[in-house]
Parts: C-alpha cells; structure tokens; sequence
C-alpha cells in the first residue's frame, strides 16, 4: 500500500506538532557553537568531552524520562524539558570556564532526555486514536520537515546576530525565545495525548512504573526491534558526534575564498557559515518531506534503511579526505550528505522501530533508541577531537567515518521484517 499524504487530515492538531518542530529549531547557536567553544579557548578534544557528557547525562536520565512520561503525563514532562533548555541557554550566555561549560550541558542534556521519545510517542498516539497508522512515515516526515524549516531561518537569524553584534554569546540568550513560545504551546495540547497515566499517590506511582518498567524490559527481548535499534542508532550517533565539524570546515573555506574582502573575518564568517546552514536545513527540510515517497520506492523499510547508512558513513569518510588535501569545496559538498541522510533516514527509521514496541510503552522504547545513539556518540565524539588535535581534522573525519563503514555489516538488516502497512 502507497503512503498518501491525503489520507490524514491537517487538522489544528497536526499544525501544533508543525510548530513545535519549528520552534524547537530556532537554536540560533547550533551553527555556531564550536567556533563559540574553539574562541573560548577549548581543544577539540575537550569539546568532544563537552558533546560526551551531554550524551551520557542524556542516557542516564532518558529511560527514566519516558517512564515518566508514559506514567504521569507527556505533556507535563514535556514542560520540564524546555524549562531545562531555557536554564541552560543562560548558562551557556554567561559561561567562561571548562566547569560552567559542563552545568550548561548537564542542563542541556536534561532537556534532551525529557523530550527525546516523548514527543515521537505522542505523534504515533495521535495517529492510532485516528485510525492513520499507515501514515507514520509521510505524516512524521511532513511535520519533521518543519523542524528542518525552523534550523534554516534559525542560521540566518544566528548569522544576523553574529554580524552584528561581532559575538557569538549573545545567540544563547535570543534562543530562549522560541523555546519558551514552544512551552506554552504544550500547555495547549489535548490531554488525551498524556497517554496512560497514574494517580498521585505513592503507592500507584510505585505499580505504574513497575508496570512500565516490566513491559520495556519485554519489549527488548524481540531481536528485530534491537537489530532496528541499532541500523538507527548507530548513524545517528555518528551524525550527532561529527555534525558539528561542519563548523571549522566553513571556517577555513569563508577564510580562503575571495569574497568579501572588504569585510572583518567574523563578519565574513557568519554571512557564509549562515547562507550554507541555511542552505542546508531547506534541502533537509524538503528530504524529511519526500521520506514517505522514497520508503514507497522499496518492498521494504530495512532496505532504504541500509542503503542510507552506507551512503552517509561513506560521505563522511571522502569529505575527511578533501578537507586533509583542501580541497574545501567538495568537502563541504559531502560533508551536506551527511545531514541528508539522518533527515531522509529519521522519518523511515522511526516509523521502522515503532512498528515493533508495545504501542503503550512507546515512549519508552523510543527512549531506549535515544540511548543506544548517546553511547555511540559518546564513544564518538571525544575520539574525532582527540585524533583532530593530534593529526589534522580532516584526517579525524575519514578515520572515524571509514571505520564506521567497515564495521557497517553488523547493522544491516538482512531479515525480512514487517513492512510499511503492517499493524500491531
């Protein structure tokens, strides 16, 4: 059966899950923020450190955050989260040192784990109380696209500021805006999105997270769903770990091109690092769009799923390799591949694994995911700082993604699974 974007309908609801993406995206640091650390003195390494401890905490508190919320409320949850963004953009706006650096992170990774699953969870809830099941992928594609939106106007905002102002801290602080837009708006979503909840007494409580606690542990004795795990997890760990590079690569190239040379080199580096992020997030957005319509192009979700992670890994490795000899221009091209790819992916992915959980612990098993992509970036992260302040960046980047390909095998899925109509 073909996905068709028609069988749903966009109700008010739908343009509440678009504009909580948009909003959630307006980081108006994210293009920015290595060069932010890297002007405050920090070694890649230290820097990869900061993007490990923000994995770590978001492990630790991640499974315990979506029993939380299939428990006592999504939307409850859901608030917390963005009032621990909103702490730790503050923190981050006042930071000088290595230690106020990781609270801002600790902060930040709390705000991760209370939304990571969470959100997802109430999307598919949305979707099985209407009867649009067979939607996940185009629906969760269309409404992720809006995210993708919200990082595209988010770097020409960032680069504005940056321009003007000649700093890269005062992004922090004009972050909290949407974020705290976004909070308000979760107030507004209709309970029924809660999902299961408890009363508050200890003793319910106490059954309620047993409960949930028993059925996730469950869910994890089905090797599909941990298999699909690890296709997902194992790109996205990379993505969040290598992601950011992009930054000094932008640097370098806004540096040696010709143009602007009338301007300072901070006013030429946020006009091209923002024009390009911008350029970026509108191709993610229209990929994350056109994900149903390429899953409909194979029999099956676990094929685009392989295909994807070998194409993005292998991008990676080759735009290492033309940043090492400069060449910056094909470099930046692939390196663009590697962002493609997680949006192309996520919708398929998601849609892929929550086929496989117990629909009322989703949250949970969404979370789960989260977690095996956080020890993977983890692990990741600290390793491309530490070979990029020994031997070169570029180097950095083509040993890690290669070796992320050659290990590639033992996550494919070779299994014939479920497919995109199918129902549990």
């Amino acid at each position: 059966m073909k996905h068709r974007a028609t069988a749903f309908k966009k109700d008010l609801q739908y343009y509440k899950f678009c504009a909580y993406g948009f909003l959630k995206n307006l980081r108006l640091f994210e293009p920015f923020i290595m060069l932010f650390f890297l002007e405050n003195g920090l070694t890649f390494l230290q820097i990869g450190g900061l993007y490990s401890i923000r994995e770590i905490t978001r492990n630790v508190f991640e499974i315990p955050a979506g029993i939380i919320a299939d428990s006592l409320g999504r939307r409850r949850t859901m608030i917390w989260s963005f009032t621990f963004y909103i702490m730790s953009f503050l923190i981050f706006y006042f930071a000088k040192s290595y230690t106020v650096f990781i609270a801002a992170m600790v902060f930040f990774s709390l705000g991760d784990a209370f939304r990571t699953g969470t959100h997802k969870a109430m999307i598919f809830d949305y979707l099985r109380i209407h009867g649009w099941e067979n939607q996940k992928v185009t629906y969760y594609g269309l409404t992720h696209s809006w995210s993708q939106m919200g990082s595209a106007l988010s770097a020409l905002i960032s680069a504005t500021f940056v321009f003007i102002t000649g700093s890269f801290r005062w992004i922090f602080l004009v972050s909290v805006v949407p974020y705290l837009l976004d909070l308000i708006l979760m107030s507004t979503y209709p309970k029924i999105l809660d999902g299961a909840t408890s009363a508050l007494s200890r003793k319910q409580i106490a059954r309620t997270f047993k409960k949930v606690f028993l059925d996730f542990l469950k869910s994890f004795t089905n090797s599909r769903l941990l298999k699909a795990i690890g296709n997902m997890s194992v790109y996205t760990g990379y993505y969040k770990a290598a992601k950011d590079y992009l930054q000094p690569v932008l640097q370098t190239f806004a540096l040696s091109v010709p143009v602007f040379l009338v301007m300072k080199n901070r006013e030429r580096e946020s006009i091209i690092i923002g024009v390009i992020y911008f350029i970026i997030y509108l191709i993610t957005s229209f990929t994350s769009r056109r994900a149903g319509r390429f899953s409909d192009l194979f029999g099956k979700l676990n094929l685009p799923l392989n295909i994807t992670l070998l194409v993005g890994l292998s991008a990676g490795a080759l735009s290492g390799l033309f940043y090492h000899f400069e060449l910056f221009a094909l470099s930046i091209i692939l390196y663009i591949f590697i962002y493609v790819v997680e949006n192309l992916r996520k919708p398929i992915a998601v849609s892929y694994i929550s086929e496989a959980g117990n629909k009322n612990i989703l949250a949970s098993v969404l979370s789960a995911e989260s977690q095996a992509e956080a020890i993977f970036a983890a692990i990741l992260a600290p390793l491309i700082g530490y070979v990029a302040d020994q031997i070169s960046l570029g180097y950095s980047i083509f040993a890690v993604s290669a070796f992320l390909v050659i290990l590639s095998p033992l996550f494919l899925l070779r299994k014939k699974v479920w497919n995109q109509t199918s129902k549990t």
